[in-house]
């Protein structure tokens, strides 16, 4: 079944991953991976895109990525498949070469991306490849290139550099080495850029954006051509703004879940509306703080069949 387009528009930016298959070190070699850097020069050039961050892993890599046209799709089917066919010829293999789908993870703005950009140029010191202090010296990453006299004209540091507050010099790049050799090691301050979440998901951003954007893509959720997470997490989105217009209308707060009995009147009036809406009971029983979800079923249909018209 032929899959649908991810979410694109123009200037879009992604957080974009993929593993080889079977977890295969597909980058285990100093040529796959300057083929690979050579590919994406090559995939920019042709696509118009802007590269934030990349970092090429043993058997992954990392983009951090701008397109100023809405072409992720074509740009990375390009991409794979024009490096796979290297990659096969010169090895003499057949078959895929990366596992499953890319993700891509849409990233709200330039606060968000920079919190990427951290978490990419940090891969290496995370697989105890270089480190922290040495995290400039990995080959394979945009910061070792960002470090050069003449950098590649698709690598983009526009953003990096004027949010962090440093020059685009040898003096201000030592400065955000610096910073990051700090960042490497204090796992607070990780855990406040949201680290642990910039791998997964759909969308990396403010909460009201990524309901904004689920909204926007509705039609999406009702696809297969997203893997199930993906579909889960836009479905989710929906269900969330759902259930806060529902609340509203009842005159209650967030805090009610929680400070209310599980049985409330209001709370299965919301519990009917949503379960009409195709909303499963277990989320419900969650987001709503209820009971276990044979008393919400049986609620529900007390409520539907006693209430008046």
């Amino acid at each position: 079944m032929a899959r649908i387009p991810r979410i694109q528009y123009e200037g879009a930016l992604y957080h974009v991953i993929n593993r080889g298959n079977y977890r295969r070190d597909v980058f285990e070699s100093s040529g796959a991976a300057i083929a690979f850097e050579g590919v994406l020069s090559e995939t920019c050039a042709r696509h118009g895109w802007r590269v934030h961050a990349y970092a090429i892993m043993r058997n992954h890599f990392h983009l951090a990525l701008e397109t100023p046209q809405p072409n992720l799709v074509e740009g990375m089917h390009w991409l794979q498949g024009t490096f796979a066919t290297r990659f096969n010829r010169f090895r003499e293999e057949q078959g895929h070469l990366f596992q499953g789908r890319y993700k891509a993870l849409l990233i709200e703005d330039a606060a968000a991306l920079l919190r990427v950009i951290h978490y990419i140029h940090l891969n290496p010191v995370r697989a105890q490849l270089v480190p922290p202090a040495h995290c400039a010296t990995f080959r394979w990453g945009s910061l070792c290139k960002f470090r050069l006299p003449s950098r590649p004209a698709w690598l983009a540091a526009d953003v990096l550099l004027p949010r962090m507050g440093f020059s685009d010099s040898t003096a201000g790049w030592k400065q955000y080495t610096d910073f990051l050799a700090e960042l490497a090691v204090n796992g607070s301050e990780q855990e406040r850029l949201g680290f642990g979440n910039l791998s997964s998901g759909w969308a990396i951003g403010t909460g009201a954006w990524r309901k904004a954007l689920a909204e926007d893509n509705r039609a999406l959720a009702l696809s297969p051509g997203l893997e199930t997470r993906e579909i889960r997490l836009l479905k989710e989105a929906h269900w969330r703004t759902v259930l806060e217009g529902l609340m509203i209308d009842a005159g209650k707060s967030s805090l009610a879940r929680a400070s209310e009995a599980a049985n409330a009147d209001w709370k299965i009036s919301i519990a009917s509306e949503l379960r009409a809406q195709g909303v499963p009971y277990g989320w419900i029983r969650a987001e709503l703080q209820m009971s276990a979800e044979h008393k919400i079923r049986a609620q529900v249909y007390h409520f539907r069949h006693t209430r008046k018209p």
